[in-house]
């Protein structure tokens, strides 16, 4: 059998992949199983931001592998404690706690809200995506994720994206928090207004509710900062990171303030931090810092935006808008674009559709100008 038919026989349905069998990634680049080659602007969903297999990502990958693979939190590791002194110093924050994906950091932080406040109520809004595990799920808006598997987590309210009016009004003494993204991926790549997460933070401290923000999509460069909330010169109480934080590898985290506590034995996970996560991702954040591959994906992500921009503004009604902050970037259209995505593929270069209408590109950071004109040669012509 090949690849697609036993994945059809053996695998639990529950994906729409595209018809291609993936061998092998270098930097931008994958090649599939016949040979062909694609230039990924998907970036394993903004996970790869040093591209597949970086030197010093595998190197340390296989330096880690060959000392110590896993212990269990039961004992104290290296790695784990410089990870998260490096992530204290990055994002601002005080504790760190690690996880596996982005859905256990938006589960950790559910339940450190309710622990430390002792409220039960959170607001979310939405087009909101923070994860499909039931806690998480409870968090995010769209309905065909949320019915089947219902009754989920009660006390969640939705309220309108970019309108903290709207927040204001949901607020009850319940309210433990607010749990927003500064930039919506799954829901289609809408960006915060530039007042908009200052104004909720404001609301946040006078209603002494906190303020959680999912940078797991958004963090490690892919909006031009390290995280998406220092556009807007707001720091949360709670930020949860995942995908980009192991250059591929899985690993996630929430970071907290110091008087946002668990007690012993409130939360825990066997393969969180392990050494070989942790190592992953102190190799990446290495990359990132000394290929400046922050400005890299702020200047090249507005070149992309503006050339993008461009296209669409010729392409008639079929496109209603392009958006996005760094080289995290939407193209939205008046109709369906899974048709694009086929197009794209064929020839040759990877993207995906997201939120029904909108194709979206997050391509790794390292990607250079010229790779950027060979997919925009793609996109124009699709016209």
């Amino acid at each position: 059998m090949t690849p697609i038919e036993s994945e059809a026989r053996y695998i639990q349905p529950t994906y729409t992949r595209q018809p291609i069998t993936l061998t092998r990634g270098s930097g931008t680049r994958v090649w599939d199983a016949d040979g062909k080659e694609y230039i990924d602007c998907l970036a394993g969903i903004a996970v790869n931001v040093c591209g597949h297999c970086h030197p010093k990502v595998v190197k340390a990958i296989q330096k880690q592998a060959a000392t110590l693979i896993h212990t269990s939190n039961l004992y104290y590791t290296e790695p784990q404690i410089k990870l998260a002194e490096e992530l204290i110093n990055l994002t601002g924050l005080d504790r760190i706690f690690f996880c596996n994906s982005g859905t256990e950091a938006a589960e950790a932080a559910i339940k450190l809200a309710r622990r430390t406040t002792g409220r039960t109520g959170f607001i979310a809004t939405e087009n909101s995506f923070h994860g499909r595990t039931l806690g998480a799920l409870s968090l995010t808006h769209k309905e065909k994720y949320r019915t089947p598997f219902e009754p989920l987590v009660p006390g969640v309210s939705f309220v309108r994206y970019n309108d903290a009016d709207a927040i204001a009004e949901a607020i009850t003494p319940e309210t433990a928090a607010v749990f927003l993204e500064a930039v919506q991926g799954e829901g289609g790549i809408h960006v915060a207004d530039t007042e908009y997460l200052k104004e909720v933070r404001e609301l946040c401290d006078s209603q002494d509710v906190l303020l959680i923000l999912d940078e797991v999509q958004t963090g490690f460069g892919r909006t031009g900062a390290w995280f998406a909330y220092e556009h807007y010169g707001v720091l949360p109480d709670i930020m949860i990171m995942a995908k980009a934080l192991g250059g591929g590898f899985p690993i996630g985290a929430m970071a907290s303030r110091n008087d946002l506590q668990f007690e012993r034995g409130d939360h825990g996970t066997t393969f969180g931090g392990d050494p070989l996560a942790c190592a992953a991702s102190l190799a990446t954040i290495d990359v990132i810092r000394s290929e400046d591959l922050i400005e890299r994906s702020k200047t090249l992500g507005a070149y992309l935006l503006n050339r993008l921009q461009s296209i669409g503004s010729l392409a008639g009604n079929r496109v209603r808008e392009v958006r996005g902050m760094g080289l995290m970037i939407g193209m939205d259209f008046e109709s369906g674009c899974s048709d694009l995505v086929d197009l794209t593929r064929e020839r040759g270069v990877l993207l995906n559709c997201t939120a029904d209408t909108v194709l979206r590109f997050l391509p790794p950071l390292v990607i250079t100008k010229q790779e950027i004109d060979q997919v925009l040669s793609v996109i124009e012509s699709l016209e």
